[in-house]
Order: C-alpha cells, then structure tokens, then sequence
C-alpha cells in the first residue's frame, strides 16, 4: 500500500511539473527520477482522460490508479452491461433518498452475477472522475438554490449622453438538475436583491428546502461559522416562501462551489455572447440575457446526455414546493423607540405614527411597506397604520391616546374658531393662523388649546392684546404668546418700532439705485 501512495505521489508530481512549470519530458524525468517512456504513458493517459493537475489531487490513489493503468474488465461483458448504467445512475442519485447502496442492490436483483458494492462504487466514482463534467450527484433534488452576484458586470449606455452605467448580474442554480437562472439588476441592494431572488423563483416554477447566499450583506448582517444573522428583510422573504437561509460559511470555498461554476459559465456563455453588443436600457439588456440562458439550460450535457432543462423537469421541478398564492411584498424593519407622545417617527416619511400611550418610551420593532406600518413589540402587534407621506404630519388611533387626550379628539377647526371669537378678533385671527400653517389641522389643536386657556389666567382682554402684538411680531406660538402676558408687554408701544430717525449715516434704497 505505501508503494502505491508513493508512485501516485509522484505522477502527481509529473502533471505538476508538466502544466504548472511547463517541464520537458526530459526535465521530469531527471527531476522524479523516473523513465522517460513511463511519463510519455502517464501524460498521455491523463490527457486522454481529460484530467488536469487540480483534478487528480481531489482523487484517491485507487482512482488514479485505475485511470492510468487502464481497467482489465472494461472489455468484459459484464463491465459493459455496468457501465451501460452510469447516466442514469448519476441521474437517479439527485432523487431525494436514493443512494448508491439502493443503486446497487437494484442492479443485483437485475444482474445476480454482477459485481460487489466495493468494485461497483470503485467502477462508478472511476467513470465520474474521468468525466470532463464534474457530476455533482451530491444535491438531491428541490434541495438547495445557490445564489450570488457575479464579480464582473455588464452595462448599458446613456443614448443621449453615451455615458456608461454599471450593473449587476445575479445568478441562481438548482443544485441537482445545475438549471440556471441570470438577471441584470441596478444594484446589490436590498430591493434589488429580493426582486432579484423572487424573479429566480418564479422562473424555476417552485421553491427548494434551502438557498444558499453568500455572506452579502443584503443576506446576511453578521457572517458566522456556526450562527450567521441573517438580514431582517431576507429572513422575512424566506417565511413567505417557507425556504430556509443556509449562507455559506466564511473561509469554506466548497459551501459556493457549485454557484461559482456557474458564474464561470455564465462569463463564458453570456458575457461572451453578449461583449459586442449595446444596450440602453436594463429591460433590453435582460431580454438578451434570456435569449442566452435558454440556449445554455437546453444544452445536453456530456455524460448523461440531458439537458439541464429536461433534467429539472425530469427529477427537480416535480418535488419543488409550490409557489405562494400572493406574491412578496416588500417589506422593511426598523427598531424605534416611541416618543413621549406615543408616535413612532418613521425618517422616511418625515412622519408620525401611534402606538398605545402605555408603551411610550419603549422600543418597538416597525415593519413598513409601501402601503401599511405595523408596530410590535415583543412578537405582540401594536398598531396597524395606512402608510402616510404627509411630512410632519401625524397618524393617531384614538384608542391610543390616554384618556385626557381622547377628549381633545373631539375638537374640530371650527370649534376652536368660534371659542376664540368669542374672546376677540386678533385671538381669532392668531388660532386661524396656526391652524392653515400646519400640513393637518389636528397638529395645531394643541397649541391652539394652550392659547386659549390662558384667557382663564390672564382674562379675555389682556390676551386679545397679547394676540394683537403678537401679531405684529408674528409670534404664532403658545410660548411667544404667554411670554408676552408673563412680562406684561400686551400693553407696550408699538409705535417706536415702526420707523427709525433720520441721520447722515442711514441709506435708503435711493442711494443703492444711483450708485452714489
């Protein structure tokens, strides 16, 4: 046994040197010490094979043995009649919970004089790893999609300026039928990227168990070998589609592998394709992207002689889960904390919703679409809200409000009017004010309130002349207005701030106009 180890050592050696320093034969042969004749045989076996230097170091010694030295049976009737089965065998291995074991106890009850499981599993990985095609048998079907964006990008061009505009390529893959799906996005976004992964499921007509993303931040917020937190957002789509997230783990290039092959053949099948040609618009670009794809997916593949096409509809899109009735939509979580008034503000809508008076000061968790706010907090939901764009305005539920609140609910614009008639016209003419400068009435009833309750501590008279001077100074405002009746200055000249003395150093908009 040591012997053979050292011999496929060294014929390791010899590819190494042929494809990586680009040695002679002559040159090996000084360098391993071995026959010159021997290493012609090796590299000529190898090649015939198709099996590069990265290949046979992935192979156990039996296999490259096997390849080099040729197999006594493959001329026996029996050998044939095995190998006759390979393609399906491979075929059959993505099938959830078939195994080579079952394979072969299959084959025995058909073929009684066959061979054991040992040379039937050596015989079977001996035809794999001789393949041009890596067979990955290892996904089971309806399994897992694989999912990444590629390195490189396409573009399209401004017509109007020439200008050109970057974009991003996503990628999808079935692990057991390799069917792909390619779309161009605007970014790595969180929008784009969910659109992107719905556009993917659509395509292949049902959902895995499974995707698997790599460490993306739009995937996952903190990557981890043994518990990686997963983006609110993403976790939120996949309990739509009842798939589960499983990122690829950092520093495990084997997790990607199969979605970094296909971003291989995606540059080679695609990019190519597509290299001499100019597009303007994303949805042009996309089109041809298709046209493409679909040449790819209906490619038969070497060894099992299918299509990835038709070995997804074969044994992959039967055991897909169906697609959900109501299509994703697009949701986004923020942790806030409800302000003293009971309102969330939301940034970006510059707005204010309510929750119940009782968990003011408390954070929540808010998830907001495009038509609806909903506030919980611990898992329990608060407030159901219609999404508002009002800036600064305000989205109460009166049953969130406490109960001296709730009484303010009553007041209307014309209420508040008619009060601060009755105490005098520049009162009346101040609440009016205030209340057309606010973008919805109920955000001035507060302010109006104050003001008017101070006729109960100051007297009708004194505020209908703190109201007339605030007028003039334009102090809409309860605190500019009990400022004035704190200092007793409703009753002050006015008269003094209406013109300056005339002086020699003092120019008027005459002497601007002239020039002098």
């Amino acid at each position: 046994m040591p012997m053979r180890r050292i011999a496929m050592d060294k014929v390791r050696e010899i590819l190494r040197l042929k494809e990586q320093c680009d040695f002679t034969q002559r040159a090996i042969a000084r360098t391993v010490n071995v026959s010159r004749p021997v290493i012609k045989h090796y590299l000529e076996r190898l090649s015939a094979a198709g099996i590069d230097y990265a290949a046979i170091c992935a192979m156990s010694d039996d296999v490259l043995m096997g390849i080099l030295e040729g197999d006594k049976e493959s001329n026996s009737e029996r050998y044939q009649v095995l190998h006759q089965k390979f393609a399906e065998f491979a075929k059959e291995l993505k099938s959830p919970g078939v195994t080579l074991l079952r394979l072969w106890q299959e084959y025995r009850e058909q073929h009684p004089q066959g061979y054991g499981y040992s040379q039937f599993c050596y015989y079977f990985q001996l035809w794999r790893s001789s393949s041009e095609l890596t067979m990955h048998i290892d996904h089971k079907a309806g399994d897992k999609m694989f999912v990444d964006f590629t390195g490189k990008k396409l573009h399209v061009v401004d017509r109007q300026t020439g200008e050109l505009q970057e974009v991003e390529v996503f990628v999808a893959m079935l692990g057991a039928s390799q069917l792909t799906y390619v779309e161009a996005v605007p970014s790595q976004q969180k929008h784009d990227w969910l659109r992107a992964n719905r556009n993917a499921l659509e395509y292949f007509g049902g959902v895995p168990k499974a995707i698997v993303p790599d460490c993306l931040k739009t995937a996952v917020q903190q990557a981890d070998k043994y518990e990686p937190e997963i983006h609110p957002e993403y976790a939120d789509f996949a309990r739509h589609y009842h798939f589960s997230i499983l990122p690829a783990r950092p520093y495990h290039p084997k997790d990607k592998a199969l979605v970094e092959g296909a971003v291989k053949i995606v540059y080679s099948w695609i990019f190519a394709a597509l290299r001499n040609r100019v597009f303007h618009h994303l949805e042009e670009l996309n089109r041809a992207i298709s046209e493409e794809l679909e040449k790819y997916n209906a490619k038969p593949m070497q060894k099992i002689r299918l299509s990835r096409r038709q070995l997804f509809d074969q044994i992959e899109k039967p055991v897909l889960a169906p697609l959900p009735v109501e299509k994703y939509v697009q949701r986004s979580f923020k942790r806030l904390k409800a302000q003293f008034n009971y309102h969330i503000y939301l940034s970006e809508d510059l707005h204010y919703y309510s929750v119940p008076y009782r968990y003011r000061g408390q954070h929540v968790i808010v998830i907001y679409s495009d038509t609806t706010v909903e506030i919980f907090h611990k898992h329990q939901r608060l407030a159901l809200h219609k999404r508002s764009r009002i800036p600064k305005g305000y989205s109460t539920i009166p049953e969130h409000m406490p109960p001296n609140h709730q009484a303010m609910s009553d007041w209307n614009p014309q209420r508040l009017i008619s009060w601060a008639q009755n105490i005098g016209e520049n009162v009346q003419l101040i609440i009016e004010k205030i209340l057309s400068r606010t973008p919805h009435p109920e955000q001035g009833y507060k302010t109006c309130l104050g003001i008017l309750s101070l006729a109960k501590k100051f007297g009708h008279a004194r505020l209908e002349q703190a109201c007339q001077r605030a007028r003039v100074f334009e102090y809409y405002s309860y605190k500019g207005i009990k400022n004035i009746l704190d200092n007793n200055l409703e009753n002050s000249q006015l008269d003094c701030f209406n013109a300056l003395p005339e002086h020699h150093n003092l120019r008027g908009h005459h002497y601007y106009q002239t020039g002098a």
